[in-house]
């Protein structure tokens, strides 16, 4: 909706830079961020209140009256810049929280300390306290990619974001924190990475979904297949994977889950904890099994928590 005069102008409405039409007379302009929370059983787009921000106040009071037939609740706001600052606000608080407690994950480890008892019994306080989990990095297509649309920006007004970008830092850490902890337990196992065979569990970036971008798995696989690991990935919501954008050579098929299988493989990473994995079955199967999402609720040898 928005076009440049030439290279280097500011941004302005279609309307404006033709001079034929006008914004808020002759069209109607609005923005209305996408709130999705793939897999949630509870919140759909219907049930979920929708942000709206119009170019003028007649583009507001039409987007708004639009929306309010199919949504629960409409949170009208004074502009479309507005509209989308609150999209990213959203997912920069994701970000930073997410990689907060991934820091201390590896904070924790080195002191001996459970994170994820950690984090039951700070979710045991009422309030000023919101649980977010570690895993081994982001995916979806919003939160590892929109908060640096606001660095891109501020840019423009003289300003570093520094939290944001230490976040994406620590987040598009920690698949090599999850190489590091794998590589490590196998050394203790007399094992070096040449000629290792791994099998991913969950590509899909999170449990019961079939997303897969911007997935750790599909960084984790990367990485092992450039040492020359052998890898393969089991993921029932995800027959193929194509890489996406970032591993456009990636081309890889979901193997059968089956004792054969675990036995064979000298590590498991459970990448996704879908519900649908009998995790007891698979740890009892498997030599050594690098557990990411805390999938393994009991201290068993063979589990390494990264």
């Amino acid at each position: 909706m928005f076009l440049s005069q030439r290279k280097g102008a500011r941004r302005k409405p279609l309307g404006r830079r033709t001079g034929l039409l006008k914004a808020g007379k002759d069209f109607f302009l609005a923005f209305s961020p996408e709130r999705e929370n793939p897999g949630d059983p509870i919140f759909s787009a219907a049930n979920t209140p929708k942000v709206v921000g119009g170019f003028t106040k007649d583009c507001l009071r039409l987007a708004d009256l639009l929306y309010s037939q199919v949504v629960v609740k409409t949170v009208p706001v004074s502009s479309t810049r507005a509209a989308e600052s609150a999209k990213l606000l959203e997912n920069i608080f994701r970000c930073v929280n997410i990689a907060l407690v991934n820091e201390l994950k590896m904070i924790f480890e080195r002191m001996n300390i459970d994170i994820w008892e950690v984090i039951r019994a700070a979710s045991s306080k009422p309030f000023g306290f919101m649980p977010f989990y570690p895993g081994p990095g982001l995916g979806g297509h919003c939160i590892p990619i929109d908060p640096f649309y606001l660095t891109w920006k501020a840019r423009e007004v003289d300003y570093s974001t520094k939290f944001i970008e230490l976040a994406g830092e620590i987040n598009t850490f920690m698949p090599y924190y999850v190489i590091d902890k794998m590589t490590a337990a196998l050394s203790e196992r007399g094992r070096s990475i040449k000629g290792l065979k791994v099998l991913v569990l969950g590509i899909a970036y999170k449990r019961d979904i079939d997303d897969q971008r911007e997935s750790p798995s599909l960084k984790i696989i990367d990485l092992l297949q450039k040492k020359g690991v052998k890898v393969w990935y089991n993921d029932p919501y995800v027959p193929e994977s194509s890489g996406h954008r970032e591993y456009p050579g990636m081309a890889l098929k979901s193997v059968p889950l089956t004792a054969k299988k675990l036995k064979d493989v000298d590590a498991v990473i459970i990448a996704t904890d879908h519900t649908c994995y009998d995790y007891d079955w698979i740890v009892r199967n498997a030599k050594l099994v690098i557990d990411t999402r805390n999938a393994v609720k009991r201290a068993r040898k063979n589990v390494v928590k990264a």
